[in-house]
């Protein structure tokens, strides 16, 4: 009996001792990696890289100093590495269906570094969502809508997904449908309409600001309104010449002036 609780005493003096020092190696290598980390974020090469570029490779070294650290604190608990390897063989399909997910959003995430359809700061529309992009990371892409609600899209699901990317190019064209009684002076309505497009100075010269007249019902005309601007100036152009339009029409006198929503992507 003497024997039996001397060993179990020798036994639970070297697991305790063992645990501890897992705890600890957890401890200080989580704070060692935060520091790494930290470190990383600050080198001039990193801060010189595309922000895609830069989130990503950040993401990647994390995961990979993780994973160092629990390959340590198996190996200080003593179980065998060649055994660890051998279960790992052994639950290799199963992991693989589990995991399935996780790693298409990973080949997600390396083909989006790769290709580029977009980058952090972009606005897409995308998977049925739109908004700036916020951050891509190994396996999510994160977006901010202009309510400035977060909207975390998988990887594998955007490289399977159209992309719209609204900021690739400086300029954009801004394309308004207005409208107005029929038996109006269709001249008088064109000239009046690119009158207040050429005041905006948010408006580019070069291509002309176009209105032409483009349908109409037995009651309506229907006028087609495009003016190029810079990307950045989209929405304030957009809404800026609906309110200018629709009011240089009502103080001409024109009968039932009104604009319709174009549904496209913005």
């Amino acid at each position: 009996m003497e024997g039996f609780m001397s060993k179990a005493v020798e036994l639970l003096t070297t697991a305790g001792s063992k645990i501890i020092l897992a705890l600890l190696i957890f401890i200080v290598g989580r704070i060692v990696i935060g520091k790494i980390m930290k470190f990383l974020e600050k080198l001039p090469a990193l801060k010189a890289m595309d922000a895609t570029v830069r989130s990503f490779m950040l993401n990647f070294v994390k995961v990979g100093l993780y994973v160092i650290l629990v390959i340590s604190i198996i190996s200080v608990l003593g179980v065998p590495m060649a055994s660890v390897i051998t279960v790992l063989a052994s639950a290799g399909v199963a992991v693989g269906l589990a995991l399935q997910g996780a790693l298409s959003n990973l080949a997600g995430g390396i083909m989006l570094l790769i290709f580029r359809p977009f980058n952090v700061g972009d606005y897409v529309v995308t998977a049925g969502e739109e908004g700036t992009v916020k951050a891509i990371s190994l396996f999510y892409t994160v977006l901010m809508t202009n309510d400035n609600r977060k909207i975390t899209i998988p990887n594998g699901s955007l490289m399977n997904a159209n992309v719209t990317n609204c900021s690739s190019e400086q300029t954009r064209r801004v394309d308004l449908v207005f409208s107005c009684a029929k038996g109006e002076d269709i001249t008088m309505i064109q000239r009046l309409m690119i009158d207040t497009m050429e005041k905006n100075r948010m408006i580019l010269k070069n291509p002309a600001p176009f209105a032409r007249l483009s349908g109409g019902t037995n009651e309506s005309m229907e006028f087609t309104v495009r003016a190029w601007t810079q990307a950045v100036d989209y929405w304030e152009v957009y809404f800026g010449l609906t309110q200018d339009i629709t009011q240089a029409l009502g103080e001409a006198g024109v009968k039932a002036p009104a604009v319709r929503v174009i549904t496209e992507a913005k």
